[in-house]
């Protein structure tokens, strides 16, 4: 003969594990959607952006370093452009090289599907991370990369294939942008992990 005692705890134990899938599956939801606005969040932050106000560095300190920058030119730009074009770039200190000149009209700087390597002094940096380039004159012009790197910094490459605006510092800042994200994501994500494990556990 059953026990009603029995009984009874069993229809409670089921139902406190059906309540324990229903909040696993929650937090399997709650999991995705995050997992997908960092995802987006990162996708953005690789986007090239104006820059309505950026103050250059013209101090010249006694080390200098040199840096190699490669631009390649997309294949839909222009055939070749006559527009003045400037680079700053730097790391996450405040060290900064400019270049206010890169183009060269007379030797057809910049032509479509064309490839330019630049060598640039300035101020010895860390790791680069942020670009901006500037773009003054009629023709128009569209990078497609830019790849930088020096003594201090591992080579890194800058994805734009998009039409420079004119008279705006345009590019990328990745500096803080990504550090902050990346912290974001790892305090989330440990929290989250906890979850798992403990819901885990009681199912």
């Amino acid at each position: 003969m059953n026990c009603p005692f029995n009984a009874k705890k069993k229809r409670n134990y089921k139902r406190e594990r059906e309540k324990m899938k229903i909040y696993f599956l929650l937090y399997l939801f709650a999991f995705t959607v995050f997992f997908i606005q960092i995802k987006a969040k990162s996708i953005s932050l690789l986007q090239p952006h104006n820059l309505k106000s950026f103050n250059l560095s013209y101090l010249q300190q006694v080390q200098s370093c040199s840096y190699t920058v490669i631009i390649t030119t997309s294949c839909s730009s222009v055939s070749y452009t006559r527009d003045q074009i400037s680079i700053a770039f730097g790391d996450a200190y405040g060290n900064q090289i400019y270049a206010p000149r890169l183009d060269d009209p007379s030797t057809k700087t910049f032509e479509s599907c064309s490839t330019d390597t630049f060598q640039i002094n300035g101020p010895c940096a860390y790791q680069i991370c942020y670009v901006y380039l500037y773009r003054s004159g009629p023709d128009g012009w569209m990078p497609e990369n830019v790849k930088i790197y020096g003594s201090n910094s591992r080579a890194v490459t800058f994805y734009y294939n998009t039409f420079t605006p004119g008279d705006i510092w345009y590019g990328f800042n990745l500096c803080s942008s990504a550090s902050s994200s990346t912290q974001e994501f790892g305090h989330r994500w440990f929290i989250y992990v906890v979850m798992g494990v403990v819901l885990g556990a009681l199912l």
